[in-house]
C-alpha cells in the first residue's frame, strides 16, 4: 500500500506539480529575457486542461494502437522513475541492486516513445522529427552512462541509488571533486538533449517541422507528452541531484538548501536554453561524441583515481 502511495503521491502527483511550476519558470524568465511579459503561474496548468477537453484525431493511415500507446509509455515511464528516486532519497534501505540501471534505462523510454509516435503517425515532418530524435539518443547517451560512472566508482562501485546517496552522506557531494565538477557539465548538457531545449530542440524544430515526432498529435495524447516533459524538467535535474549533490535532505535547514540547488538547475537549463542557437542534427552528434565524451572519459579516469 505505502508503494502505491509514492506511486501517486509523490511520482505523479507531487512531480506534476513541481513540474509544472518549473515549466513556467522557465517561460517566464525566457519571456523577460525577450522583454515579454510571459504567463501566469497556472498558464502550463491550464495549457493541459485544456489539451484534455479537446478531441483525439488519430491521423488516416496510421498504426491506431501504436500512435494512442506510444504517450502512455512515456508518462508511465516517468512516473516510475520518479517513484524510484522518491523512494531512494527518503529512505536510503529502500535501494534495491541495479536500481540505478533500471533509472538509465526507464529514462530513454520517454524519447523512445516519441520517436515511435512520429513513426506511427506516417506524417513526414513527424518522421523526420523522430528520425532526428533517434540520432540525438545515440548521441548523447554515450556521455551520458559514462558520466554516470562516476558516482558509481567513487561510491565503491555500487550500482545502487540509496548506497551512492549513503555515501555521499558521509564524505560529501560527489560535485566536490575534480572528477564530479566534470561529469556534472556532462549531464547538464545531456539533460539539455533529454528535455529537446536549445540548442538540441532540432527534433520537434516548431520554426521548421512544427512539432516534428508531435505534429500530428492533438487532445489527451499532446497534453500526456507536455505533461511528461514537464515532469522531465524535475525528474532529470533531481536525478543529478541524486547522483552528484547527495539529493534532498528533508531537515532544517537542508530543505532550503535542496530547493536551491533545483531552482540552480532549472535557472542553468534555462539560460543554456536562452543564450545558444538551435544546432543542426550532425553537430549535435559531433558534439556529444566528440567534446563531450572526451570530458566523460577524463572524469572516469579520475574517479578511478580517486581524484
Amino acid at each position: 500500500m505505502i508503494y502505491i502511495y509514492y506511486l501517486l503521491v509523490l511520482g505523479f502527483l507531487a512531480t506534476a506539480a513541481i513540474g509544472l511550476v518549473a515549466s513556467w519558470i522557465d517561460r517566464k524568465v525566457t519571456a523577460r529575457v525577450q522583454y515579454r511579459v510571459g504567463p501566469p503561474i497556472l498558464q502550463p496548468l491550464i495549457d493541459i486542461v485544456k489539451l484534455l477537453g479537446k478531441e483525439t484525431l488519430i491521423p488516416a493511415g496510421s498504426s491506431k494502437i501504436t500512435f494512442l500507446a506510444a504517450p502512455v509509455l512515456g508518462f508511465a515511464s516517468v512516473v516510475v522513475v520518479s517513484t524510484l528516486l522518491w523512494l531512494n532519497n527518503i529512505n536510503f534501505n529502500q535501494s534495491f541492486l541495479g536500481d540505478l540501471i533500471v533509472v538509465l534505462y526507464l529514462l530513454t523510454l520517454p524519447s523512445i516513445s516519441i520517436i515511435i509516435g512520429g513513426f506511427a503517425s506516417r506524417n513526414p515532418l513527424a518522421s523526420i522529427g523522430a528520425s532526428r530524435e533517434m540520432k540525438l539518443i545515440l548521441a548523447y547517451e554515450l556521455p551520458f552512462i559514462l558520466a554516470v560512472l562516476v558516482p558509481v566508482i567513487q561510491s565503491g562501485f555500487s550500482i545502487k541509488l540509496g548506497e551512492i546517496l549513503n555515501f555521499q552522506a558521509q564524505n560529501g557531494a560527489i560535485i566536490g571533486s575534480l572528477s564530479g565538477v566534470l561529469a556534472f557539465i556532462v549531464i547538464a548538457m545531456c539533460i539539455q538533449a533529454k528535455l529537446a531545449l536549445v540548442p538540441f530542440d532540432m527534433a520537434e524544430a516548431e520554426t521548421e517541422l512544427i512539432g516534428g515526432p508531435l505534429v500530428e498529435y492533438s487532445g489527451s495524447g499532446l497534453a500526456m507528452y507536455k505533461l511528461t516533459k514537464n515532469m522531465l524538467l524535475f525528474v532529470l535535474p533531481f536525478f543529478c541531484m541524486i547522483l552528484l549533490m547527495g539529493g534532498f535532505v528533508f531537515s532544517g535547514i537542508h530543505i532550503f538548501y535542496g530547493i536551491l540547488k533545483y531552482i540552480g538547475l532549472v535557472a542553468l537549463i534555462t539560460v543554456i536554453r536562452n543564450t545558444n542557437p538551435r544546432v543542426r542534427i550532425d553537430q549535435a552528434v559531433r558534439f556529444f561524441w566528440g567534446p563531450m565524451t572526451i570530458i566523460a572519459i577524463v572524469a572516469v579516469i579520475l574517479a578511478l583515481n580517486g581524484l
